[in-house]
């Protein structure tokens, strides 16, 4: 994997994108306006090549997890992983995609939470109507 800029793109090359992006169609406009979107957000943005593969050491602190936890989830198959002679690889997709699943995860489970004590309030409300 090669970085290319670590510099924030500037906001008129952002708007350049988007202006770019409504002559395309739709899957691409789509494709170009998220991406414009998490440029705006200060989002990393990593270009990563079709069989880029990380060892599980490295996929480890990508993911900022101990080794052992990860091995775990390659044995379990959450990530998918396949072996080279003796070692493990991860694909890079199947990382990023497991890193995007568990922060989905993450959001739902802090949504639930933030709303906890509306839904416990309904609960009650609902049960002392029922009475």
């Amino acid at each position: 994997m090669k970085t290319i800029s670590t510099t924030p793109m500037p906001e008129s090359q952002i708007d350049r994108l988007e202006s770019v992006a409504e002559t395309l169609p739709d899957e691409l406009r789509h494709l170009l306006t998220s991406l414009a979107m998490s440029l705006r957000e200060g989002d990393d943005i990593v270009a990563v090549g079709d069989n880029e593969t990380y060892s599980p050491q490295h996929a480890a602190k990508k993911l900022g997890m101990s080794r052992t936890h990860l091995y775990k989830l390659l044995d379990k198959g959450v990530i998918p992983s396949h072996r080279v002679g003796r070692d493990r690889r991860i694909a890079a997709k199947e990382l990023f995609a497991f890193a995007a699943r568990r922060d989905a995860d993450r959001r739902e489970l802090a949504e639930r939470f933030a709303h906890q004590n509306e839904t416990r309030t309904g609960a009650v409300e609902e049960i002392a109507d029922l009475l």
